[in-house]
């Protein structure tokens, strides 16, 4: 470690567990965000105020104005321009020492397979099921950590995957759930809240410290303020992990 590095992270560097070693392994590190919105640009900032090496941020489209009540990384100014230059800005103002490539897409079947060859850990904050199921295929077939996040209205949850040793994402959704629609309710504290649960869990995976919630997806619920997590398990029929 530099001097300089010290310097920025020395407050976490007394996390018990985590130490100089943990610092370098993130510094280290390369981690795909998909997508990077509401939940995705608190989960990206998060990585990068701890440090992480490099972050591939994907996410297609021009910034709304219904997007500035929850998206952290855009400014008014970027209204109508796309949206990877306002977060690549802001992430780069914010720390930088890190590396961040910002890719103008979302994930499809055409470019699944190169994201998801970039990274060493991948985060998946797409509202798709379509695009969370080709991360968790990719992310299986590759055998790359996936922490899957996800909320809507005052819930949310993550699920830390990691090829043959848990469950993958279409172990618990075989399918796209039968009344998911594509615009729900968000309020932004709830999707940062899914997104810095998300990076911690991704954070301590990759640096070797604490207790990664494998095999458990945790849940929460704003309305009553309610946490709780949940075993889940493989199912060895599974058409994505049954056979790894």
């Amino acid at each position: 470690m530099t001097e300089l590095d010290r310097s920025i992270y020395e407050w976490q560097l007394d996390l018990p567990g985590f130490g100089e070693a943990g610092q370098e392994r993130l510094r280290n590190a390369t981690a795909l965000v998909s997508r990077v919105g509401g939940l995705g640009g608190p989960l990206a900032l998060s990585l990068a105020a701890a440090g992480i090496g490099k972050l591939v941020l994907a996410h297609a489209g021009d910034l709304r104005l219904d997007d500035l009540n929850r998206q952290i990384l855009m400014r008014h100014d970027g209204v109508g321009k796309p949206r990877v230059e306002s977060l690549k800005a802001t992430l780069r103002a914010f720390n930088p020492h890190i590396e961040v490539e910002a890719i103008p897409e979302n994930v499809a079947e055409s470019n699944a397979a190169s994201l998801v060859g970039r990274a060493d850990i991948v985060f998946g904050a797409a509202p798709l099921f379509e695009e969370r199921f080709l991360l968790n295929r990719e992310c299986v077939r590759q055998r790359k950590p996936l922490i899957d996040c996800a909320m809507y209205g005052l819930e949310g949850q993550v699920i830390p995957i990691v090829p043959g040793e848990t469950p993958c994402l279409a172990c618990l959704y075989p399918e796209v759930p039968e009344h998911w629609r594509r615009r729900f309710p968000v309020m932004g504290a709830v999707s940062a809240l899914a997104a810095n649960i998300g990076a911690m869990e991704g954070l301590k995976l990759l640096a070797g410290f604490g207790e990664v919630n494998l095999n458990r997806l945790l849940y929460f619920d704003t309305a009553a303020m309610r946490f709780q997590t949940v075993k889940i398990r493989r199912d060895p029929g599974c058409s994505v992990c049954g056979e790894i």
